[in-house]
């Protein structure tokens, strides 16, 4: 039997136990996983915390796991792969020098300079009055970006002078983020269509996954605040064979060999988010997991195993190749009232359908109360459908979610189109 353990508590990580757990002779565990995540049949929640190095290295041993991957960035970030691999133990995911490439966007954009990359060009800026001097002078629109890990939503569209000034205060003086906004990147802001382009890599050889298109305002029309992502679709429709093979030439492979000329190790997923603007694909953000909710759509239209791509990653063992899918998947997230600003949880949800062989519901912030589901996050459940055609996925994700109900539940009508 082989045993894997999964790190991470959210929609994201339900997604990876699920997809494992359906593969032959598997056991699977989730630190510490959720109420929703232990209803998945082969998965066995445990509670231990993802900042818990410790007691995570300890039971990876005891319970002689083949292999650990790591969901969420900031583990990774403070170094535990590092930890593992000390101890001898087979981890996916960078060490912590290498997983700067999302923990600092402006190391990610030292790297992509390096490497020559296409990216936005921008500048990063530690001091207040520097970075206010900047932007009275700059071109608008302009996105200033927290430079370390802020959930997803350290990223503002900034129109005028006004709200950059405004932005800039909140950000580096009134520290939103904490230290992750104490400093911060300005750049020129792109225009075109937004791609999510992942990879499986040793550092050297490539997997590829699924394309995906992620919807990262809160509502219709790309409208509202940034949010961590209302829901995703696989494969994007925006892609090609030939424009694929332009972004693992242009961007995965030259940074994978920057970070290899700074003896930098890099094994485990790489996640480029891309603007398809009319000079051609250019890099947004660097991440160094898995995408959340696009993981939700790939990993339940993907026809074969997972694991066995793990494992060889983890090993150095991988050779170049893909995993993509012909089938189409479609995710709606399902949010809590307030989200993403000050989510409102507690709230008792009515029902949850049961899973068919077309759709499934992935648990991002769920609890229990008195035998009954209740919501305990900013996104609460990601309604996942798969089909040969991407219009059915849509038909069969929204038929799902709008049978299920809580106060003030958010959620986009227009995934995918």
């Amino acid at each position: 039997m082989r045993r894997y353990l999964v790190i991470g508590s959210g929609g994201r990580e339900h997604a990876i136990a699920w997809k494992l757990a359906t593969e032959a002779d598997t056991r699977v565990y989730v630190a510490p996983g959720s109420a929703g995540i232990a209803t998945t049949a082969g998965v066995v929640c445990i509670d231990i915390a993802p900042s818990d190095h410790d007691a995570l290295r300890q039971f990876a041993r005891d319970n002689d796991i083949d292999l650990t991957v790591v969901g969420p960035e900031a583990p990774l970030v403070e170094g535990l792969a590092d930890r593992f691999r000390e101890a001898g133990l087979a981890i996916l995911g960078p060490g912590a020098d290498a997983a700067m490439l999302e923990g600092s966007k402006a190391f990610a954009k030292e790297v992509m300079r390096a490497a020559g990359v296409p990216t936005a060009a921008g500048r990063d800026f530690d001091e207040l009055s520097e970075a206010i001097h900047h932007v009275q002078s700059a071109a608008h629109p302009l996105v200033i970006k927290a430079d370390g890990l802020a959930g997803g939503k350290g990223v503002v569209i900034s129109e005028d002078v006004e709200r950059s000034e405004r932005t800039l205060r909140e950000f580096m003086a009134d520290g939103r983020f904490g230290e992750a906004s104490r400093t911060v990147v300005i750049e020129e802001c792109l225009v075109g269509i937004e791609l999510s382009f992942m990879v499986v890599t040793d550092g050297r050889a490539v997997v590829t996954l699924s394309t995906s298109r992620d919807h990262k305002r809160l509502a219709d029309g790309d409208r509202g605040p940034n949010t961590g992502g209302m829901g995703a679709i696989t494969p994007s429709p925006d892609t090609s064979a030939a424009l694929e093979e332009q972004i693992r030439d242009q961007v995965i492979r030259p940074t994978l060999a920057e970070l290899e000329r700074r003896g930098l190790d890099f094994r485990g997923f790489l996640y480029a988010g891309l603007m398809l603007t009319a000079a051609g694909p250019m890099v947004l953000e660097f991440n160094v997991r898995l995408g959340d909710p696009e993981t939700q759509a790939l990993l339940f239209a993907m026809e074969q195993d997972l694991g066995p791509t793990l494992l060889d990653a983890a090993r150095g063992e991988l050779r170049d190749g893909s995993l993509a899918t012909g089938r189409h998947a479609c995710c709606v997230v399902l949010a809590s009232e307030d989200y993403p600003l000050s989510p409102r949880t507690g709230d008792t949800i009515a029902t949850i359908p049961r899973p068919t062989d077309q759709m499934i519901v992935f648990h991002a912030g769920t609890g229990t109360r008195d035998g009954q589901w209740v919501t305990a996050g900013g996104r609460v459940l990601g309604i996942t459908a798969r089909a040969n055609d991407p219009s059915e996925a849509r038909k069969l994700a929204y038929a799902a979610a709008e049978s299920i109900e809580w106060r003030g539940r958010q959620l986009r009508g227009d995934i995918g189109l």
